[in-house]
């Protein structure tokens, strides 16, 4: 099997990933999001990437800065999401290696913590926590267990606090 290829998104991959949230996901939500993400104060170029199977897009993902409110103030951690894999892709490793590549370009931008709304058992493979352990909920309509959180610096979290979602991601709920 070739080797699955990660890198920063560039301008001439918007369509192909359009096609990949399409396709991975019933619906336009998560590609109509990505599109908002990229226009917003939260996109960090360097966090949305792409994987590439035979010079082919077939996976992304994005990490996109969020508020996180505690008693001692406001601070941005990241939010991991939409992330998507073309579904006659799927099971090769490519969600991983797109999470794990995710991980490794975030701790060096020095921002606190990730934060993932869904799919905690997928998640915490990767060394998300569920969010309820460190008293932290998040501002979208999800059940408390469905919110993942990993420290990129311990004890960011321990005061507990709610992480703040922008307006654009309710519509995936």
């Amino acid at each position: 099997m070739q080797p699955i290829k990660v890198r920063a998104e560039v301008a001439d991959d918007y369509r192909a990933i359009d096609v990949v949230n399409l396709s991975a996901f019933e619906g336009e939500a998560e590609a109509q999001l990505v599109d908002e993400l990229r226009k917003s104060d939260g996109f960090i170029p360097d966090l949305s990437l792409v994987a590439e199977l035979n010079g082919r897009v077939v996976g992304h993902v994005v990490l996109s800065r969020v508020k996180l409110k505690t008693s001692q103030g406001n601070s941005e951690i990241l939010a991991l999401g939409p992330m998507s894999v073309v579904p006659s892709q799927s099971h090769r490793g490519i969600g991983s290696e797109l999470i794990e590549a995710a991980i490794a370009r975030a701790k060096p931008l020095c921002y606190a913590a990730i934060a993932v709304a869904g799919y905690p058992e997928y998640y915490q493979r990767f060394g998300f926590k569920p969010a309820k352990d460190w008293g932290l909920s998040c501002n979208l309509p999800i059940p408390d267990d469905a919110l993942t959180a990993m420290e990129l610096k311990d004890g960011v979290f321990s005061g507990g606090g709610e992480v703040e979602y922008p307006e654009m991601f309710k519509a995936l709920f």
